[in-house]
């Protein structure tokens, strides 16, 4: 609930929006003209030049305003400067979908104080709509605040986003545990390739939770965020709170996002999965 105890971030929010809409026009006036510049690492996934356009544009508006930050950027990587406010910035999420011309695709910007997020801006360019969230103050979107998702498990199994980081292999068996846990007890698994898409959907209600195994650090405060302020509950794969966070390796970064009967569901599902892979 809103918590007017709590700074509200206000103007850190309006031009976090800002930056993200004016790098959402930018991506949608040329969506369909994209050029892959490189792949990263071993897992396929890809750099387009959108990317770098749209991100020399998000990094301009927040160092003009805010020049004593840190940002951590998804192509730049780690801009620093003093102090414990870090701006995250990914300018593209959903550089994959983007190369072959899937118009699925966000820009995400989000603050922390320390490693605690408390703003969090999610624009989609191809619907012209911008969520956002500040911590205590709720989520909100074109319409008003964000509902989050039903906590009631739907009869015909829930609906539920996958996200999982650049380093898992393929063969990474607690992964495949998972999704071999998800796939016949849920009624559809998505696979987004663009996380914060995920988290805009389950802050909106659109679908009924989100599992991460080992996700990437630069979107996962702003999503995590956005759907935590629209009620979501957000839970370790074994069922202790989480604290979405960008330092440190990725191996604290798995999680479950879910409310009421779907959140029990489906962490006895996957803490089965996690127990025969480690048993």
């Amino acid at each position: 609930m809103p918590n007017s105890g709590l700074p509200d971030f206000d103007h850190e929010r309006q031009v976090a929006v800002a930056a993200a809409e004016e790098a959402g026009g930018l991506l949608r006036s040329r969506f369909g003209t994209a050029r892959c510049l490189r792949t990263k690492g071993d897992s396929g996934d890809v750099q387009v030049d959108l990317d770098l356009a749209a991100e020399e544009l998000v990094l301009s508006r927040i160092q003009h305003h805010f020049p004593h930050d840190r940002i951590l950027s998804e192509e730049a990587g780690l801009l620093e400067a003093a102090g414990e406010r870090t701006w995250l910035v990914d300018p593209l999420d959903g550089s994959n979908n983007v190369a072959i011309g899937l118009p699925a695709f966000v820009v995400g910007i989000g603050l922390c104080l320390g490693s605690t997020p408390v703003m969090g801006v999610v624009h989609e360019p191809v619907t012209g709509e911008t969520w956002h969230a500040v911590r205590g103050h709720g989520a909100h979107g074109p319409s008003g605040p964000l509902p989050g998702p039903s906590p009631i498990l739907p009869r015909t199994g829930p609906v539920v986003a996958w996200t999982q980081g650049y380093a898992v292999g393929r063969g990474d068996a607690t992964a495949k545990a998972l999704r071999g846990a998800l796939e016949p007890g849920c009624r559809r698994v998505l696979q987004l390739w663009a996380p914060l898409l995920g988290w805009s959907l389950l802050a909106r209600g659109t679908i009924d939770a989100f599992v991460g195994y080992r996700a990437e650090g630069v979107d996962l405060p702003t999503g995590a965020l956005l759907a935590a302020e629209a009620g979501v509950d957000l839970r370790t794969l074994s069922g202790a709170e989480f604290r979405p966070g960008f330092a440190g390796d990725d191996t604290g970064r798995s999680f479950v996002a879910a409310r009421g009967g779907t959140l029990a569901y489906l962490l006895r599902e996957v803490g089965a999965a996690v127990e025969r892979t480690s048993g």
